[in-house]
């Protein structure tokens, strides 16, 4: 069995539908917090609930006893950890909820794995990390001490903390830092959605850093194939480790960290052009400075990804958003 947290989000959504579509038995677990639109994580739900081999759970990884409980009574043996209070710019207004969601769920998984002796856990890191990096592409094995917003910071406490339980209990962790996703069954409070919506409802957008934002924007799709091909290939001590400049990516203990990200940074403005043709209607832009917390650009570094897997993110961004408008077009009407 494979526990999905937060399945009822965007990527626990489309992980937890292709873990069924290939045959695994997956326990999927979200609390349908409030943060955006609850009837979307409803409508998601609704596409996994025809199959067989699933079963949700309405829970907060923030409950220490109900998470305890999970863990003692149902047979888990992997675990994709995706729920988690998102948003860079929301860190500024609710702190508490990073610290509860971020640190003290990640906390309860950690500990459920260990004592339910957890083949793999799989847990979702954030491009956040990277903070106020400045060399190109960012890469998992560099220095990321430097966070701008507490999301980020949130997300670094989760690697560490993992790094930690692999070291004292021997339990593979694999950390995967997303880039900026987007696609069908997205989130309301990202840019693209937001812009979709204002667009076709003829209202400015605005547009922060007056455009020269760069973003490594990947699409679901290729997260979700990320993910799956972690998840099935366990983590393991690295050999020929460096003691003398230990990496953060890789070491003698069952730990790894990876990007998923396009490898592309597209600018803001280019992809405000893109979402123009797909819509078929110009965008009204109101420019404005960069907001505390948001990076100029990103950039993943893949070249771990595709040592270890065979793989990288392929969908273009002309591709990506046009199935996504598709999609916006008929769940909204």
């Amino acid at each position: 069995m494979v526990l999905v947290t937060g399945a009822a989000g965007f990527i626990g959504f489309h992980v937890a539908r292709r873990l069924l579509e290939r045959g695994d038995q997956v326990l999927g677990l979200d609390n349908l917090n409030n943060y955006y639109d609850v009837r979307l994580k409803e409508a998601r739900l609704a596409q996994l609930s025809p199959f067989e081999r699933f079963r949700f759970l309405k829970l907060d990884v923030a409950d220490r006893g109900a998470m305890s409980a999970l863990f003692s009574y149902h047979p888990i043996h992997r675990v994709v950890h995706l729920a988690a209070q998102a948003g860079v710019r929301y860190s500024q207004v609710n702190p508490y909820a990073y610290v509860d969601s971020n640190i003290t769920g990640f906390l309860n998984i950690l500990e459920g794995c260990r004592h339910a002796r957890v083949e793999h856990l799989v847990f979702a890191s954030s491009s956040s990390v990277y903070g106020g990096n400045t060399k190109f592409p960012f890469s998992v094995h560099d220095n990321v001490d430097h966070p701008i917003s507490l999301y980020g910071a949130t997300k670094k406490a989760d690697e560490l903390m993992a790094h930690c339980y692999a070291h004292l209990y021997g339990l593979p962790c694999t950390g995967l830092r997303f880039f900026t996703v987007y696609g069908p069954w997205g989130r309301p409070d990202m840019a693209y959605f937001v812009f979709t919506k204002a667009i076709l409802e003829n209202t400015s957008i605005d547009v922060f850093n007056f455009g020269k934002m760069q973003r490594d924007f990947t699409y679901i799709d290729d997260v979700v194939e990320g993910v799956l091909r972690v998840l099935d290939k366990t983590a393991a001590p690295q050999p020929n480790r460096n003691d003398d400049r230990p990496s953060a990516a890789a070491g003698s203990v069952p730990y790894r960290l990876y990007n998923i990200g396009n490898n592309r940074p597209v600018e803001i403005l280019r992809f405000i052009e893109v979402l123009e043709e797909a819509l078929g209607k110009k965008a009204k832009m109101n420019m404005l400075p960069m907001q505390p917390g948001d990076v100029p650009a990103t950039c993943a570094d893949v070249d771990d990804l595709t040592r270890d897997f065979g793989f990288k993110p392929t969908v273009p961004l002309e591709v990506g958003l046009k199935r996504f408008v598709e999609w916006y077009r008929e769940y909204y009407h």
